[in-house]
């Protein structure tokens, strides 16, 4: 359309990359982000107003449509039903794992699922925590499609290091749903710490406290020269700042329970909540939180069954509802210091990451165990998304980084009696494989179950199952003359894959755990075919938006154009090309693909001549005062 010059080597038409580069997610309990990295300048990206943060919350309708972010969270007020929220402290869990308030949950489980990972009833809908945690997901990809102007197709993602198997193979589910390849898991602790480490050029030992919405983790690494070590992780994959928000929320409740008291005779009996009612009361206990973070004091209003009542709470009733959460963090911190075989004094920083670590009692308590005020520096609600940005340049483009992550939980197998025989005990680095010899039981054993978990207990009833598989075809001998050989391979991401083969026959066995509380094969398979019968809706919206994208890209050339050189057109001319570019205004307000196309090719026209005139402007200023044997030179 317009002249368009480039350097050397420069490629002509850099936009017409058939991918988008692969970005860095941090999927949150309460808010994700989403970051890209190019030649290690990391932008974190941001919505038209300029927020980074997008709410980890959800909206159902009962068309099957949904709204994720800022506007969802408003809904939680106005229809909290349709409304889920902290859905990632679901993933992998099962019904046991949801919290309740004042006897009530905050989510209506269907009660026809039996077994297996938790499923929620929203506006007359099924839902996983992987469908949701997918919802979220793809508008974080929206949002990197939007900012690159092409498809974006690869991610890393970050988890808790305290995950376990099944909470990582569902976020890893999720991604696929939501048309994204993990590239890797990364545990949230190691990506905040490769953002810290290679912003400030630190080195030694650090700690990264990373207390969340929904967990909490602490991990020790050793930084040196772009070698990224962990040395010991450990946490509490349901332990975060919805527990403080819980806390808050049943002071309020006891308080609203104790006025109603004084005013009528009551029979003793605690108030019943709805659902709704649960999360708006415990929607209002967050902003409390949030607000006595800044402030001294406070007061909030809680309407209840048509009830208003009035709240006000200190910053020193905060923190003495919040301690015991706080407490539990602490000690486990000790603890993994303990196992990675340090002194509090070897640790050169403590880096926070988490939303809930800006509590000035967070702050204080660490600050106490370290002896050293906390690196709080980076923002810590941007800095894990950063680091998995910078994960994604490295696997994609290379880089000089290498990342040495844990296994945050022993992985191992049921022997008679209920035991546990752990073959890969807990902060092993990985990518790793162990094996171990096993034996028949009894005189004539043909067949073996193998009965994979994972935890750090004694007995097989106090860990958490993982897997069973058979292995047979063993031939018929006496007990223990059988030599089984079993193997536990964990990926990058932290992912197991369990072999077991017997040596006489070479008769082998092999499976790729997928826990209990993931979704089945056939699950799986459903759900992306939902996503398949969408695909020419969803490819039409990719086609329109990469139209309104070189549409927009178009209108800012011909302006800044029209800014250097509008002397070279007549009036006429000027509204032609003026009445061109509000036309384009306007056919992107139809969300029309082909009125877009339409209106982008019209635009192209009337700006056909005004770029021959600069390019003979170009060339003119070029040539003037140059002799003619000086060109044939």
């Amino acid at each position: 359309m317009l002249l368009q010059l480039h350097e050397p080597g420069e490629s002509p038409a850099p936009h017409q990359e058939e991918r988008g580069l692969a970005v860095g997610i941090d999927l949150g309990t309460t808010n994700s982000v989403v970051a890209l990295a190019r030649s290690g300048a990391v932008e974190v990206l941001r919505d038209a107003e300029g927020k980074a943060l997008v709410p980890s919350v959800a909206c159902y309708d009962d068309q099957g449509g949904v709204i994720v972010g800022r506007e969802a969270r408003r809904m939680i007020l106005e229809a909290p039903e349709r409304v889920v929220s902290s859905v990632k402290r679901l993933m992998g869990r099962g019904a046991d794992d949801v919290k309740a308030l004042a006897g009530t949950l905050p989510y209506q489980l269907d009660s026809a699922a039996e077994g297996g990972m938790v499923r929620l009833r929203v506006a007359g809908r099924t839902l996983t925590p992987v469908e949701v945690s997918a919802d979220i997901l793809r508008v974080l990809r929206a949002r990197a499609e939007e900012a690159q102007g092409k498809p974006v197709d690869r991610a890393v993602v970050t988890v808790p290091a305290y995950f376990d198997d099944a909470a990582r193979t569902a976020t890893k589910d999720a991604a696929r749903l939501a048309g994204l390849e993990v590239l890797r898991l990364v545990n949230e602790p190691t990506a905040a710490a490769l953002a810290y480490g290679l912003d400030h050029g630190s080195e030694g030992l650090y700690a990264v406290y990373d207390l969340g919405g929904g967990t909490f983790d602490l991990s020790i690494l050793r930084m040196e020269k772009g070698v990224f070590q962990v040395r010991a992780t450990g946490g509490d994959a349901a332990l975060g700042g919805d527990d403080i928000d819980h806390a808050v929320a049943e002071h309020f409740l006891a308080e609203r329970e104790g006025a109603e008291r004084e005013g009528a005779e009551r029979d003793g009996a605690k108030p019943v909540l709805t659902e709704g009612e649960v999360k708006q009361i415990l929607a209002a206990a967050r902003v409390a939180k949030e607000c006595l973070s800044t402030q001294a004091e406070g007061e909030w209003r809680i309407e209840l069954g048509g009830v208003s009542s009035r709240h006000s709470l200190t910053k020193d009733q905060l923190e003495a509802l919040a301690a015991p959460w706080i407490d539990r963090t602490i000690a486990i911190c000790r603890q993994v210091i303990e196992d990675a075989g340090i002194e509090i004094g070897d640790i050169h920083g403590v880096v926070l990451v988490g939303g809930a670590t800006r509590m000035p009692l967070v702050r204080r308590s660490v600050e106490a165990l370290f002896g050293r005020p906390p690196l709080a520096d980076i923002n810590p609600d941007e800095v894990v998304a950063v680091g998995a940005a910078l994960q994604a340049e490295a696997l994609t483009r290379g880089g000089d980084t290498l990342l040495l992550d844990v296994t945050p939980l022993s992985l191992g197998l049921e022997t008679m009696g209920g035991i546990v025989e752990k073959l890969i005990p807990r902060n092993t680095p990985i990518p790793v494989a162990m094996a171990q010899d096993f034996t028949t039981y009894q005189d004539g054993q043909t067949a073996m179950t193998i009965h994979v978990v994972q935890g750090e207990r004694e007995m097989v009833d106090q860990t958490r199952s993982l897997a069973r598989f058979v292995l047979r075809g063993i031939p018929p001998m006496t007990a223990g003359a059988a030599r089984i050989r079993v193997t536990f391979t964990v990926d990058a991401d932290g992912l197991l894959t369990v072999s077991a083969r017997e040596d006489t026959t070479g008769t082998e066995q092999q499976i790729a755990v997928k826990p209990s509380y993931g979704l089945t094969d056939d699950e799986m398979a459903t759900m992306l075919r939902d996503s398949l019968e969408h695909a020419r809706e969803d490819m039409e919206s990719r086609l329109l938006a990469e139209a309104v994208v070189e549409a927009r890209r178009s209108v800012l050339a011909v302006q800044a154009a029209l800014g250097v050189d509008a002397d070279l057109l007549s009036a006429a001319e000027q509204a032609e090309i003026e009445a061109a570019i509000k036309a384009i205004d306007t056919a992107i307000a139809t969300n029309s693909r082909e009125a877009v196309l339409a209106a982008t090719e019209a635009l192209e026209a009337a700006t056909k001549t005004f770029a021959e005139r600069r390019m003979d402007r170009g060339i003119r200023n070029a040539l003037a005062g140059v002799a003619v044997d000086a060109l044939d030179s």
